[in-house]
């Protein structure tokens, strides 16, 4: 990802943007564009939209939208029109057509596959380049597959996307003061353009890949709607438990070290340790016992299992058979081994018939006592005769390295330095990719 600098941003100039499709993202984003001084051209098929819009009223309720709107129109600055030659003279063209979900839940492209097929004929008399904003909620692969193949590879056009984070009832909130800004594309030059719509609002944009534009939207949607599950199921177990869900909530709320805040929102291995799966387990047994369904809360576990098993079958498909796996406890700096991934991880590549030594830097056998000891005995009996007791034992050992914990900067750099193969199970690679990153240097 890249952020916004000034030598980014293009020179000065009037941009005509052409904003598709006049439904509730479209009517909000041409108006608040307008509203910033850009000169721009609503287009959409429904005269009614047309015809309110040209009069400066909105066609839906949505608080301060007509205001401006209105100022808009009455400006010169926001014109609406029902034919897609009203295109002709637009720098950018921002796609905000529906795309609602089909019976089976797949996403309907239906108006967007219309909306650029529209686009393309007007090409034979453009003379002028023209960048293709795709504002809809997407998946990612849509602008690759749908989207540029209908240009043919037109020099004038050029492909972005650019979602948006609008919510009903505050759009216009959202849209003048945004949590988020986000320009993916392959061209630098009209990402940036996209980007410069945007810089009176004095929010940075992100400048990611157009798959990642894609992505985000719905990855930003399943957050929230985890959220908003999660507080409803602690909120409904609290209830039955006679405890206040809103001071639950409320307190939670006020940890931003851990709670609301970016930690453990990094892609990577599965979780594990003495407390996480233990909690849950007991959360959801007590929930069963009061016959209270969490499916999100019942579901985590599962879904960490889930996690853990990619992981276990992306190793075994290397071609590598002595693999030296860095890192034993359930995370880094500490000797904690109790429900560690990495000895599941251990069990499956030796039952698998793959050799293995592992390091960990402070996993010392004789030096661990209790149920921690107890544990890893039970799990895998042999352990002993698997530790190295130094990173260069690992090396010299092993054929492909496996890194399963966070590494300090000398230990990662001495694994570089030794020209194996990595897979780093700890990387956020492996939640976009079909396995994980392999390299020679990290």
């Amino acid at each position: 990802m890249t952020y916004w600098t000034e030598a980014m941003e293009p020179e000065k100039s009037t941009v005509h943007v052409a904003v598709l499709g006049l439904g509730y993202v479209g009517c909000v984003s041409a108006a608040c564009l307008a509203n910033l001084g850009h000169r721009v051209t609503g287009i959409d098929r429904d005269e009614s939209k047309v015809h309110n819009i040209s009069n400066g009223v909105a066609p839906f309720f949505e608080p301060g939208l007509e205001p401006i709107l209105h100022e808009s129109v009455s400006s010169g600055r926001l014109t609406a029109s029902t034919s897609i030659g009203a295109i002709e003279n637009a720098d950018i063209a921002l796609v905000c057509v529906g795309t609602p979900s089909e019976k089976n839940g797949n996403l309907g492209l239906d108006q967007l596959r219309r909306v650029i097929s529209e686009i393309a004929s007007t090409l034979p008399s453009r003379t002028k380049p023209l960048i293709v904003a795709i504002r809809s909620t997407v998946f990612p692969g849509t602008c690759e597959e749908h989207v540029i193949p209908a240009f043919a590879g037109n020099p004038l056009i050029s492909v972005a996307c650019n979602p948006e984070f609008l919510r009903e009832g505050v759009a216009v909130k959202d849209f003048r003061e945004p949590s988020l800004v986000v320009v993916g594309g392959t061209n630098d030059q009209a990402v940036g353009q996209v980007a410069a719509l945007y810089s009176a609002l004095g929010v940075p944009p992100c400048l990611v890949s157009l798959r990642t534009a894609e992505m985000i939207k719905y990855a930003c949607n399943a957050f929230h709607a985890v959220k908003i599950a999660f507080a409803n199921e602690i909120g409904a177990l609290s209830a039955r438990l006679d405890v206040d869900p809103g001071e639950v909530m409320t307190t939670l709320c006020e940890d931003t070290k851990l709670n609301i805040a970016s930690t453990y929102l990094r892609p990577g291995f599965a979780f594990g340790g003495s407390c996480l799966p233990k909690d849950l387990r007991a959360l959801t047994y007590r929930a069963k016992r009061l016959d209270l369904q969490l499916p999100l809360l019942e579901s985590a576990l599962p879904s960490n299992q889930h996690h853990l098993q990619r992981a276990i079958e992306a190793i075994l498909d290397l071609p590598s058979r002595r693999l030296g796996v860095i890192g034993l406890a359930f995370k880094e700096n500490t000797d904690d081994l109790r429900e560690s991934p990495v000895v599941t991880l251990l069990e499956q590549l030796i039952g698998k018939g793959r050799q293995v030594r592992v390091y960990d830097p402070h996993i010392q056998l004789e030096a661990i006592y209790g149920s921690n000891r107890n544990f890893i005995l039970q799990q895998i009996p042999h352990i002993g005769r698997l530790l190295d007791t130094s990173l260069q034992q690992t090396l010299d050992w092993a054929d492909h390295i496996v890194i399963a914990q966070k590494l300090s900067p000398n230990h990662r750099a001495q694994i570089a330095q030794s020209g194996l193969p990595v897979t780093d199970v700890v990387s956020p690679s492996l939640a976009y990719a079909s396995a994980p990153l392999t390299s020679s240097a990290r």
